[in-house]
């Protein structure tokens, strides 16, 4: 965590001198201060120090080092338990069909929005339920 705290603030800097280049640049050009860019670049700068902060309050209330920080880490160090995943399942594919009808419905007509939603409902108590019967049962 601590390089990607380096990096941000090191493209805040960049992004605020890059903002008085810009600035400066553009007075020598025209006369005048070109406003979208300035305030953009600006932006950038200030969201990339935001980003920067937050890391490190968050590195702080850790209290710890992460395994990518450590050069004698393994893989498995920094390998979490992100749950249980059905790699056979249809029902996700499914799930994605009937959003994508109910937002057709949103663009098309409401009838539309009506099937997805029924198809909605009966996929996902579908994957909510696939593990209580069946071959795969508990």
């Amino acid at each position: 965590m601590r390089t990607n705290i380096v990096l941000f603030w090191v493209l805040t800097v960049f992004f605020v001198l890059a903002d008085i280049a810009y600035t400066v640049w553009s007075l020598l050009d025209t006369g005048r201060v070109e406003w979208v860019g300035t305030v953009a670049i600006v932006l950038t700068g200030i969201l990339s120090g935001f980003i920067a902060f937050y890391l490190q309050l968050v590195e702080r209330k850790q209290g710890g080092e992460l395994p990518e920080d450590r050069a004698d880490a393994n893989i498995d160090d920094g390998d979490p338990e992100l749950g249980h995943f059905s790699p056979w399942s249809w029902w996700p594919i499914v799930l994605a069909g009937s959003a994508a009808l109910m937002f057709l419905g949103l663009a098309i007509g409401p009838w539309i929005t009506f099937i997805g939603a029924g198809i909605l409902l009966v996929s996902v108590v579908g994957w909510v339920y696939e593990y209580y019967r069946g071959y795969f049962a508990r």
